[in-house]
């Protein structure tokens, strides 16, 4: 992919400043409905110098394929650790808007709330959207692990003295995911959901349909731009 140049003011440091900012408006509480109807999946993959968002929305008791939804625009934001979501975060946002359901909760390929600063992708997307998100990552970015003392099956992450998330094991002899808050929802219901949200891989399986159909998205722009040579 063509490296993505960034307007000369443009400051990881204001940006991580925005990071710390936006985090205070995390709501780490739940503010989700009393009966969970859709649940949604949100995956991002890149093309030349495309990105291209996917949504899965499934019903959240069959885990059955309800929608699905795909945009892409022009990369306008290059790879930096920290900062993927101000990568991700507009076409997520172009995807999310064509959906017709409506999902009670999303949960996120990224990080939300364990985050150096406090706002990954999942946080960050859930304030602009204003809906519960939860971020679900394949790799723990920051902290130290810790056995829960409420539950024993759970291993939570601590940095500067704060749980931020939880380490949890959705396949036995797989490796673990790392769950956060994004926004709206407490870390314990956030666990719940992403246990319940297990079929056959250790991801869940509204992020897996969303990698899936994102990754044929991909495919079709690889294939016409092999076309076009």
């Amino acid at each position: 992919m063509a490296a993505t140049k960034l307007k000369t003011a443009f400051s990881v440091e204001k940006a991580h400043k925005t990071q710390i900012k936006l985090s205070e408006g995390i709501i780490l509480k739940d503010e989700i409905p009393d009966r969970i109807r859709f649940v949604a999946g949100v995956d991002v993959a890149y093309a030349k110098d495309v990105s291209i968002a996917a949504i899965a929305v499934l019903d959240f008791n069959s885990l059955r394929l309800e929608e699905s939804q795909t945009a892409i625009c022009k990369t306008l934001f290059p790879y930096i650790p920290t900062l993927l979501s101000f990568r991700e975060i507009p076409p997520t946002v172009q995807a999310i808007q064509k959906l017709h359901a409506q999902p009670d909760v999303f949960l996120v390929d990224a990080h939300g709330y364990a985050h150096p600063y406090r706002c990954g992708f999942a946080s960050h997307l859930g304030l602009i959207i204003k809906k519960p998100t939860i971020g679900v990552a394949k790799s723990m970015l920051i902290g130290t692990l810790e056995k829960s003392e409420q539950n024993k099956n759970n291993v939570m992450i601590r940095h500067k003295g704060e749980i931020i998330g939880a380490e949890i094991t959705t396949k036995p002899k797989q490796k673990p995911v790392y769950v956060s808050v994004g926004n709206m929802i407490s870390l314990d219901t956030a666990i719940k959901i992403v246990k319940q949200c297990i079929l056959d891989s250790r991801i869940p399986e509204p992020i897996a349909l969303a990698h899936e159909i994102a990754t044929a998205a991909k495919r079709k722009i690889n294939i016409s731009a092999n076309t076009d040579k």
